[in-house]
């Protein structure tokens, strides 16, 4: 057998990278209907769907349906992140780092998965549910680092904003994790708790949602300064750009939190939210990997960086 013909190429790779991140992101959106149609144990065992059955069935109805459906597109992360690694592994040009990285990704898929059956065999317990959904965002952190790393070299990073700009870019993506992270609680203390028995964190939301309006505004406020001194210390242009769709996304957000909250919290509102909490952190993470380099894609086998055949 020639195995030269199960090589992928660096453009494989890169897609299968890509696809790593699409599907993360799909998860907290099918994750969030789950949440918002009370479908939380649709499935109400784990890792069976019922005491008898691996999927579901018809008994449980249309809550079964959304949290199976929600179970399958975990298979469909762990094929996407399976293929990931066996390309980077067969790579023309295989590569330390990103056989590495991938590998690293795959490691969370079971990590998850265990998780996730905690949220279930603890009737949707608000702080599992929150620590579901944030190692979520962990993953998306991963994946798309792996996806970066792809699209770069394997030079030590260097920096190409002045230096205090880099570790206030870092700081913005922590604290994109705190609005997170308190956003979560907001959740886990509102009505939509995934199905109508489970319990809630006890906490005031109204006083939840001040601090995470707080937060929110904080959060803003610093990108801002971080896009006007960007300009003022003549960043490259994808620096700047990235701050700018930052920001963006950080105004539509805020806005969608300030209409949801005083509209009571309506589903597709709650779960346009969700979707926008994945979008504020994708824009985070590109801010960040934007303000260093790493040099080009190594373009032969001599870099130090490639595994040996």
């Amino acid at each position: 057998m020639n195995l030269d013909r199960l090589r992928a190429s660096d453009a494989t790779v890169r897609r299968l990278a890509l696809s790593s991140v699409v599907v993360n992101v799909l998860l907290v959106v099918t994750g969030g209907a789950v949440r918002l149609t009370g479908s939380g144990l649709g499935c109400p065992t784990w890792p069976k769907c019922t005491d008898s059955s691996y999927h579901n069935t018809p008994a449980y109805g249309f809550h079964g349906y959304i949290e199976f459906g929600n179970r399958l597109l975990t298979f469909v992360v762990a094929v996407v992140v399976t293929l990931t690694f066996l390309a980077a592994v067969f790579a023309v040009r295989r590569r330390r780092s990103v056989v590495w990285l991938s590998f690293v990704n795959g490691l969370t898929i079971p990590a998850q998965a265990v998780i996730g059956g905690l949220t279930v065999l603890t009737k949707l317990n608000p702080y599992v549910v929150a620590a579901h959904f944030l190692f979520t965002v962990l993953i998306i952190a991963a994946s798309y680092a792996l996806w970066k790393r792809t699209r770069e070299g394997d030079e030590p990073a260097r920096s190409v904003v002045r230096p205090p700009l880099r570790p206030l870019t870092a700081g913005l993506a922590g604290l994109t994790v705190v609005v997170l992270t308190i956003g979560t609680v907001v959740t886990g203390s509102g009505p939509h708790a995934g199905d109508q028995h489970a319990k809630r964190t006890g906490l005031d939301p109204g006083m939840i949602a001040q601090l995470h309006a707080d937060a929110v505004m904080l959060l803003i406020g610093a990108s801002v300064a971080a896009w006007f001194a960007f300009r003022a210390t003549d960043a490259p242009h994808p620096v700047r750009r990235a701050a700018l769709v930052l920001v963006g996304l950080e105004l539509g957000q805020g806005a969608i939190g300030f209409v949801q909250y005083f509209t009571h919290l309506p589903v597709l509102l709650v779960g346009l939210h969700m979707a926008g909490s994945a979008a504020v952190w994708l824009a985070a993470l590109a801010l960040l990997f934007a303000t260093r380099t790493r040099g080009p894609v190594p373009a032969g086998r001599a870099s130090s960086a490639v595994l040996p055949e």
